[in-house]
Parts: structure tokens; sequence; C-alpha cells
């Protein structure tokens, strides 16, 4: 048996002590480097001299090499952060397009999953730098596994984010950092900052923990203790922007801190399509190309395209649209004059194997008869032409917070496209002015409505909506951006 004596006692103290000390003493040796505004670096000039004249010399001066120690200003220059999916963060990327055409460097961070903008890609000022995914053995949409396979998860994370902002990447004037993903991304950030000496600006799109509530309810502890995290984040920033007023509004209420609002809008990518343009996409997208003649027939075409985009999640009750086309079928058997409606729904998510069962259960009974569904995962330039080509568009966005608003229904209204969309939150008005560009509706009740009167009882309807939509279109990206975010990150004037 080891005999416990005072010495030991103290010889173990003092190894701990040692030891701690040591890993303290590593830890600031390996801190990342600071952000500077100024490098110094060594530049050869040659400085003409007169030398003496000398007996058939044709020249009398000589070139004299001198190095001279300068201080040169560094680029202006910005770490766009995004613990997601690169290619489905479109305003993170707007973000990125807008700092580059003002002449900032950008190193743009997240995961590289799917297909990003164009615009990102052939921009030299912008250098995408990938995350490591998560593996997929700590994923699960099990609530009881979620409990244990969360902390190890959020460790990943948090290491592969720290290695990459602080090692991987310069340090940068600003970083810009979307919340939500809440957990571990803003602790990371705020702590990456205040050693690199870097302004930390937080971009809310919604609150974490509103999403969490939809998975645990309001009152879990996970839910109340993401909550407190951040609102303690939220005040290391330097600066916030918010997607809506509203959202502004619950900042200053709720943690204290001033956020401006910087609404989304469209890029160039989406825009209003004339006939002929229209004709040739529908010809060519295998997923509307046996449809084409049908969707485009004039004076009246016997077919509508019907289009959405979902994420697939608990936010998005896709059962909605679901439940309305079923009613809309239903009813276009014995009303002939109802046309029929080419759904398609575009995105990827956790729940789409789900409801894409429960589509072919549907067609197997016969429910979905004049109505067709269709999925599909397009590039930015074929969405953006999708939008642009259809007749009517659907958000069931739910808003797990109540303050933010779907950035769908921006793209649908950048490419001139009348929306139809879950209302029943604050935020909603913000964006979608009724009976101008867009209605809402609150069940799949009142959406099949919608659809009855649009598609044929209120053809003018639609009409009035599709100029709004095009009037709508009008709004774009640089005029929120510039005078909001331009300004705040000193690129604008």
């Amino acid at each position: 048996m080891f005999d416990w004596t005072p010495k030991a006692s103290v010889d173990v103290l003092l190894f701990l002590v040692v030891s701690l000390s040591s890993l303290f003493t590593l830890f600031l040796f390996t801190l990342p480097s600071q952000y500077e505004p100024y490098i110094e670096e060594f530049v050869e000039e040659y400085i003409q001299e007169e030398k003496e004249k000398q007996d058939g010399a044709a020249d009398s001066s000589l070139k004299k090499k001198k190095v001279t120690r300068k201080s040169t200003k560094v680029e202006h220059s910005v770490q766009v952060v995004v613990l997601g999916d690169i290619g489905r963060s479109p305003r993170m990327q707007y973000h990125a397009i807008s700092i580059a055409k003002h002449r900032g460097r950008v190193d743009l961070i997240g995961y590289r999953e799917s297909e990003i903008h164009p615009d990102v890609l052939s921009n030299p000022r912008i250098n995408i730098v990938a995350i490591a995914s998560t593996p997929a053995s700590l994923r699960t949409r099990s609530k009881l596994l979620f409990l244990f396979l969360a902390p190890l998860q959020v460790l990943w994370q948090a290491w592969n984010l720290y290695y990459t902002l602080g090692y991987r990447t310069k340090a940068a004037r600003w970083m810009l950092v979307q919340n939500p993903p809440a957990i571990p991304t803003l602790a990371i950030a705020s702590f990456i900052c205040f050693f690199r000496n870097t302004n930390l600006v937080i971009d809310w799109h919604n609150f974490g923990y509103s999403l969490l509530a939809l998975k645990f309810g309001s009152h879990h502890p996970i839910v109340i203790i993401a909550s407190l995290y951040e609102n303690l984040f939220s005040r290391f920033a330097y600066a916030h922007f918010a997607v809506t007023n509203a959202m502004a509004r619950v900042l200053k209420d709720k943690y204290g801190v001033t956020a401006k609002a910087l609404h989304d809008r469209p890029a160039a990518l989406f825009k209003p399509l004339n006939p002929d343009e229209r004709a040739s996409f529908l010809s060519h997208l295998p997923e509307t190309a046996q449809y084409a003649s049908d969707l485009t027939k004039v004076p009246k075409a016997p077919w509508r395209l019907l289009v959405s985009s979902t994420s697939w999640t608990a936010d998005e009750d896709f059962s909605i649209l679901l439940d309305a086309l079923t009613g809309y079928a239903k009813l276009a058997t014995s009303k002939t004059t109802l046309p029929k409606i080419l759904a398609i729904i575009t995105g990827k998510g956790p729940l789409k194997e789900h409801y894409l069962s429960k589509i072919r259960a549907l067609n197997q009974e016969k429910q979905l008869l004049n109505v067709i569904i269709l999925t599909a995962w397009l590039s930015p330039q074929d969405y953006a032409l999708l939008l642009g080509s259809a007749d009517l568009g659907v958000s069931l966005h739910t808003s797990s917070s109540g303050v933010d608003l779907p950035m769908k229904v921006v793209d649908m209204f950048g490419a001139g496209l009348p929306v139809i969309g879950w209302s029943q939150f604050e935020a909603w008005p913000e964006l979608v002015k009724e009976g101008e560009n867009g209605r809402g509706f609150a069940n799949s009740k009142e959406l099949g409505n919608l659809l009855v009167e649009l598609f044929n009882e209120k053809e003018w309807e639609l009409s009035n909506l599709k100029r709004g939509a095009v009037k709508e279109s009008t709004h774009r990206w640089d005029d929120e951006w510039d005078p909001v975010a331009g300004k705040l990150l000193k690129l604008v004037l």
C-alpha cells in the first residue's frame, strides 16, 4: 500500500503546479498571431548618385542599391464564418461578394458540401476555407442519443473551428459570423477575436435556442442553457446585424445589444424572365421538359408551375402543402376548369425521405390525380431560372422565433415570382405586402383555397401579385448592404 506522507503530498502538488505552468506557457506561445493594420517589409531602391567625371567617360552618374524598411498598410480583410454548408448559406456568400466588390480580402469559412455561388468561385479576392465536416457517427435524429452525442459533436466542431480560425487563416480586421448555430460558434469566435485583435460582428439570422426548442420544448434545460449562452456571448461582439427590424428589437429588449437591421435582398442571379427565356428553360430542364408545352400555352395554359424551396426540417411543415395539394387534386377531378399543377420542391434536409414516402403512398392511392410533385436539387443558376419560370412560389417557413424571415421568399421576389406563405409570425409583413406581391395563409385549408382562387377563380389577382413581385425585384442586395454593412466595415464612405 502507498504510504501517503506530507512529503509525498508536497511532491504531487509540486508536480501538478509545474505541469499546469508548463501547459499554460505552451498555450501562450502557441496563441494565434494578432491582426496588425500595418506590416513592415524590406524594400530595395536604386538611388542615382553623381560620380567623379573621368577622361573619356560618357556617364557621370551611377545607380546605387539601397535597402530600406517600409511600413505598408494591410489590405482590408474580413473572415466570413458559417458553421454550416457554404452553398446553402446564400446570405453569407452575398456578404463575401460585396466585401470583395469593395476591394476587401475575404476568407469564406464553412463546410463545403454543395455547389457554391459562381461569383464566389470566380472572385480572386475570396478564399474558400473548408472546415472538416462532423463525422456521421456523431449525428443523430434521436432525442435520447442527441443528449449523449451532442457534447462530442460540439467538441469536434469547436476544435476544427478554433484551428481553422486561428491557424489556417491570416488574422483579419473583421470577423463576420452567422448565428445560428450559436454553439460552439460564438464562444470560439469571441475567443479568437480577443487574442487576434479582430472586431467580431454577429449576423443574426435567427436564435439558436428557438430552433432547439422545436426539438425539446421551450422549458427544457438544454434550451434554457442555450438561451443564456447566446445572451452572454452576444455581448462580446463589436457590432450586430439582424435580418428584420423585429429581430433587432428583440435583441435590444432581451440581450441589451443594438443591432442594425440588414434585410435580405436578392442577388443579381435572380431576375424576371421574358416569355422566350421561360419557354427555353422549361423545355431544357429535365424536371419540366415533358410539361413545357402545357406550361407555356397561350392564352391559357392547362398546367401551372408551383415552386417551393424547403430545408425539410421541423420549422417548415411540408405537410401543410401536401394536404393542400391533395385537396386541390380532389377538387380538380370534378371541377375541370382548374388547371393541373406541377409542383417542384427543391432543397435537402433530414425529413425529406419521410415526406417522399408519404407522396409515394398518396400516388399509389390515386389521391394526387391532376397534381405532380417532383423534388430537385439544382445549381444556383438553374434554381434562379426555375423561380423566374414559375407561376407561384410557396413558403412553408413557420419561424421558430417569430422574428426571422425566409431567404427563399427574397429569391422569389428577385425573380419576379409572387409568393404565398405561412404568415402567422411577427416579421412576415416586413417582407410580404398582403395583396400586393403575395398572400398569407395559416393552415392547409387556407393554402388550398388560395391555389383555387389564384389559378382559376381570381386569376386577375395572380396577375396583380405578379406585377407587385416584379416591382419588388428592383430592390437589390447592394442597395441594402452598402449603407449598412459597407459603412460599418468601413468599405463604403
